[in-house]
């Protein structure tokens, strides 16, 4: 179904993911990482068998992209924020913060502040929106689900982050929880995969292929 009301032809045709609904932070405390600018999409899961099913997702454009998560990125120092990174010692200095607002590159034909700025807006403390990128294949095992299942989302259902740092929901079909074994962050201290994101409040469908959530963080 799609949300009540009415609307134009105006966020259908957005170049942003993220839809603000009812804001919560526009959050600009924070410096983006080099490789919020070149990292590719996907970027950490990318084998054929469980590459990254995003919809939404451009995996010609470089760098953080609207609607994905933004991290601490304690491992590059201080005030830094980016995308997610790969296993390593660091991993207990990542931690999701919200969604970026933007394409940290920019697009075509549109300014593009965030290179010029070193800025990646992103919303926090709360708020209503709808997000065009979001999984649709699990990436890891966990629960029921091996790699590459389909992922199935259900109003309420928590949602979290998965390894490639876009939205996932945080059960299973069956409300076991989803374990991010792949990069096992909880064994390091961090909180990948245990951080709650949002509440799911209408999966995407025919009508309207986005998902509606209230974020939490």
């Amino acid at each position: 179904m799609a949300l009540l009301g009415q609307a134009s032809g105006g966020f259908t045709e957005s170049s942003s993911a993220l839809r603000l609904l009812h804001v919560g932070i526009r959050n600009t405390v924070g410096i983006l990482t080099d490789d919020a600018f070149t990292q590719t999409n996907p970027p950490i899961i990318t084998a054929t068998n469980t590459i990254s099913q995003s919809t939404g997702l451009d995996t010609s454009t470089l760098g953080v992209l609207s609607g994905s998560i933004a991290f601490s990125r304690g491992d590059v120092g201080s005030n830094y924020i980016g995308g997610p990174i790969a296993v390593g010692g660091a991993q207990f200095l990542l931690n999701p913060l919200g969604c970026f607002i933007n394409t940290a590159v920019g697009n075509a034909y549109e300014n593009t502040p965030g290179v010029a700025s070193g800025k990646g807006p992103y919303v926090s403390g709360q708020g209503t929106y709808g997000n065009a990128l979001y999984e649709t294949e699990a990436q890891a095992a966990g629960g029921a689900l091996v790699a590459g299942d389909d992922l199935t989302y259900t109003t309420g259902m928590a949602l979290m982050s998965s390894l490639n740092g876009y939205l996932q929901p945080a059960q299973d079909a069956a409300g076991t929880t989803l374990v991010l074994t792949a990069m096992d962050i909880v064994s390091t201290g961090g909180s990948l995969g245990t951080v709650i994101l949002g509440i799911l409040k209408m999966p995407a469908d025919s009508t309207q292929p986005e998902i509606v959530f209230d974020q939490r963080i």
